[in-house]
């Protein structure tokens, strides 16, 4: 009995021992720890002490302050600024009115003079010398009438037969000398302060017109008109003054002679002034001129 116990116990002891020396395999668990950074900025004011540094200060002395104001001419300066914009065209327009008188109206109307108006447009240029210019322009006048004559109504002077060059027989109606003017000149024009002396010459083209009875299909009763449109050159010289920086106003003289004054149409040539056809005109009239541009 005893012996088997001690078999037993020795049994078991060997087991234990048996199992105490087996390598048990064992589980790791690993974690990782993440850790992440960012950059944040605070903006603060802060109040600092100014501390004691010096700095050189840059002065312009009071003299050559002084020196430079005392070199500034005005007129110089005046024409310095005159020059730049002299470089360029300039354009303007001009209104005004006149007097006219021709010599061979004098027989027909107590009235030597007539009154008209102008308008024209221009454009100038500095050329050698900044105040020296020319001026191109283009010009309309309307002429009032100093005279009306009517055969129909009254007798006149005019009146009475006509032939053309043709020999065809013309009957005078009516004339007056109510007409429109075209005008194309060229001036030189001289600027003294605010003087503007000029002198040029000038086409101007005066438009009459005179109605007669001409004959159709032989048989005189047919109304017409004549005009007369040949060009005539002139001459003219005047002054203009200045009275604000954009406005002139300035005053002229015209004359010219009219030379083969002559009325015609589409189907005749007439000359109605065969005795004596050369006459003179003159002209004085007063305007003022707008500088458009800058």
């Amino acid at each position: 009995m005893l012996l088997r116990k001690i078999f037993l116990l020795f049994s078991v002891i060997l087991i234990t021992s048996a199992f105490a020396q087996r390598k048990k395999t064992d589980t790791i668990y690993v974690y990782e720890k993440v850790i992440v950074y960012d950059t944040i900025y605070l903006e603060k004011a802060i109040k600092l002490k100014p501390a004691n540094l010096l700095f050189s200060t840059f002065e312009i002395p009071e003299k050559e302050i002084n020196e430079i104001n005392q070199n500034i001419d005005k007129e110089e300066l005046e024409e310095q600024i005159k020059k730049l914009k002299t470089r360029s065209f300039q354009f303007g327009i001009q209104v005004g009115i006149g007097f006219k008188k021709t010599s061979w109206a004098e027989n027909l109307s107590e009235k030597n003079q007539q009154f008209g108006q102008n308008f024209g447009i221009w454009i100038s240029k500095s050329v050698i010398h900044p105040n020296f210019s020319l001026m191109l322009s283009a010009n309309i006048s309307r002429w009032n009438s100093t005279f009306d004559l009517d055969a129909n109504k009254e007798e006149t002077y005019l009146d009475g037969f006509y032939f053309s060059e043709e020999d065809q027989p013309l009957l005078f109606q009516r004339f007056n000398n109510k007409h429109s003017e075209y005008i194309f000149q060229l001036k030189a024009i001289y600027e003294w302060k605010n003087l503007r002396p000029f002198a040029g010459f000038l086409v101007n083209k005066n438009n009459y017109k005179m109605q007669f009875l001409v004959p159709e299909n032989n048989v005189l009763n047919k109304l017409d008109d004549f005009k007369s449109n040949q060009l005539n050159l002139r001459f003219s010289f005047g002054l203009q003054y200045r009275i604000f920086t954009r406005f002139l106003i300035d005053v002229e003289y015209q004359h010219y002679k009219i030379k083969n004054l002559s009325l015609k149409n589409s189907s005749f040539d007439f000359d109605i002034f065969k005795t004596n056809n050369t006459f003179a005109e003159r002209k004085i009239s007063l305007g003022i001129s707008y500088f458009i541009s800058k």
